[in-house]
């Protein structure tokens, strides 16, 4: 039986790769902050719960704790992220955009990454068919945000490009450190979730789907890529 982590999977596109992780035979932790919202969708998804706040020391190490005790991990799932919104549900132009702002994105989307990857590596190390799924962007794509024809050139902001790019970067090296694993970077799409005010042309069960064929990739699977349910990314 694989053992998966999903955080930040109480709700949007982490809570639908649990169930179609579950629903392919998976035992899968649902990762949440709040340990309420945690503990029902893991009823409702026959998962289990681990209370997990990725930008706290001690909360991750208490969920590496949990899971070492109770087995084990094989797969983690990297879902955990925010993005920037003004009032009106738009992005901070570049003008507006301070230290202290990227340091709130950067928080989650890259320290938070980091810190989740570091605390199960032991564990993932004693799997024999470890995987590290980590949810990117296509606007952590240079090539995309540089290229007038591609969407991504349209977008404003810079803390939530920046720290995808930055996430993708740092799981470069983690593949390659660790040859064993299958590491990789996707992208979901522009799917319908909070984290864009439901601005997404994507429903979840299809932003999800790269993240479950990641999720179940062997060990002859490709690592240290960035993929789209389309195939790969340009960097």
């Amino acid at each position: 039986m694989t053992t998966t982590l999903i955080t930040g999977a109480n709700k949007g596109l982490g809570y639908e790769a649990a169930r179609q992780l579950v629903a392919a035979g998976h035992t899968v932790y649902v990762g949440a902050r709040d340990k309420e919202r945690g503990r029902r969708a893991a009823e409702e998804l026959g998962a289990r719960l681990v209370v997990i706040d990725v930008t706290d020391d001690a909360s991750v190490e208490a969920a590496a704790a949990q899971i070492a005790a109770e087995g084990g991990l094989d797969v983690l799932v990297n879902n955990a992220g925010v993005e920037a919104r003004t009032a009106d549900n738009g992005v901070p132009r570049p003008a507006d955009e301070t230290a202290d702002s990227l340091r709130r994105i950067f928080d989650t989307n890259v320290f938070g990454t980091l810190r989740v990857t570091h605390a199960f590596l032991p564990l993932l190390e004693r799997s024999p068919a470890p995987v590290i799924v980590t949810v990117s962007s296509g606007l952590g794509s240079l090539a995309g945000l540089a290229d007038p024809g591609q969407p991504s050139w349209g977008y404003p902001g810079v803390a939530y490009p920046a720290s995808k790019t930055t996430v993708n970067a740092m799981m470069i090296q983690f593949a390659k450190a660790f040859p064993q694993m299958r590491i990789n970077m996707v992208e979901p799409g522009f799917t319908a979730t909070d984290l864009n005010g439901r601005t997404g042309t994507q429903t979840v069960e299809e932003g999800a789907e790269i993240i479950v064929r990641m999720a179940q990739v062997g060990p002859d699977g490709p690592t240290g890529a960035f993929l789209s349910a389309h195939g790969p990314i340009a960097w």
